[in-house]
């Protein structure tokens, strides 16, 4: 029998190395395994993220970046946008309430959308 449980999450980027600096820089942590084609960081909750060359994936990519989010909770949204627009990423979205709580959304350099949020309490 299928139980889910989500084990990663792939972006597919066009260039790992650069994808993974900037995540390296944001999360301050190292990947856990690194290639020309590939690179793997273990989050803190046991999940990993995946950084695919979308010129080595098969089957082929067809879809564009910024078609999904990642999506990151935190206890602090003004202070962590504070913290990583320091680090000169690109922001899409500036801190906002919204109906779920508040949130930031930065693109990593492929577009790829990074989500962060504090839900409010009427929706914990």
């Amino acid at each position: 029998m299928f139980t889910p449980s989500l084990g990663f999450v792939l972006c597919f980027v066009s260039n790992p190395q650069k994808s993974s600096l900037f995540y390296q820089k944001i999360f301050e942590m190292k990947p856990i395994e690194e290639s020309p084609t590939f690179v793997m960081f273990a989050l803190k909750n046991g999940v990993m993220l995946g950084l695919w060359s979308k010129h080595t994936a098969e089957p082929r990519v067809e879809a564009p970046a910024g078609a999904l989010e990642i999506c990151f909770p935190t206890e602090n949204i003004d202070a962590l946008y504070e913290e990583w627009g320091g680090k000169q990423v690109t922001v899409a979205q500036k801190p906002t309430d919204m109906d779920f709580g508040r949130t930031f959304v930065i693109l990593d350099p492929d577009g790829h959308r990074i989500r962060v949020y504090k839900l409010s309490e009427a929706n914990r």
